[in-house]
């Protein structure tokens, strides 16, 4: 019964705010092919010192020479962590509305670099380097990107509405509490992710770099 309300509830949500999440899918998406198209942009001897650098990443996965599980996990929890406190931050924040759809945008832009940075130097077997290191993690990473953005910013607008527009104040903490679980349940579903990163990502890397060999 409980499962159920909590169902309408998001349900509810997403209909009155389908417009802040389309945009906020948009902007990611945006963020996603600029980042593509940048990699475009590189002369010749950015592409050779990069694919240097990242040949040398490879060799090392290949031959199991990365770093530890649980220090891969702490990396990938703490740096993602960081980002959706500093998300959390900004909506609470009357002037961090704006911010919050920069951090959104670049987050995509570097998702679509570092595939199109593969895919570019390596074509075929770019896409699937990128498809077992960069994929798995981000299939939990990215929804809770989008939607802690979205929920900073419709929670950042009400808060701007009820400031302003004394008319249609509406008390702010059960908006508050509802705002502060969903960052909790991304916490959670973060560290879910990050241990999809620090111990199933490098097994398939490693597999993936010794096929292609």
């Amino acid at each position: 019964m409980k499962k159920r309300k909590y169902q309408d509830i998001a349900a509810i949500h997403f209909r009155e705010y389908s417009s802040i999440y389309l945009f906020v899918i948009v902007l990611f998406l945006m963020g996603v092919i600029f980042g593509a198209v940048i990699v475009n942009s590189l002369s010749f001897t950015q592409k050779e010192d990069l694919f240097y650098y990242l040949s040398q990443f490879f060799g090392q996965a290949a031959t199991g020479k990365v770093a530890a599980g649980r220090d891969l996990f702490l990396q990938s929890f703490m740096h993602n962590g960081k980002f959706i406190g500093l998300i959390w931050i900004l909506g609470v924040s009357i002037i961090g509305l704006p911010v919050i759809l920069v951090l959104l945008f670049l987050k995509g832009m570097v998702v679509g670099f570092t595939v199109g940075f593969l895919v570019n130097q390596m074509g075929w077997d770019g896409f699937l380097l990128s498809f077992v290191s960069i994929l798995p993690q981000n299939f939990l990473i990215i929804p809770v990107f989008i939607i802690t953005a979205a929920m900073a910013v419709t929670f950042s607008l009400k808060m701007i509405r009820n400031q302003f527009v004394k008319k249609i104040s509406q008390p702010i903490m059960p908006q508050f509490l509802r705002y502060m679980a969903t960052f909790a349940s991304a916490i959670m579903i973060l560290a879910v992710a990050a241990a999809v990163e620090a111990y199933l990502s490098p097994v398939l890397l490693k597999a993936v770099i010794n096929s292609v060999k």
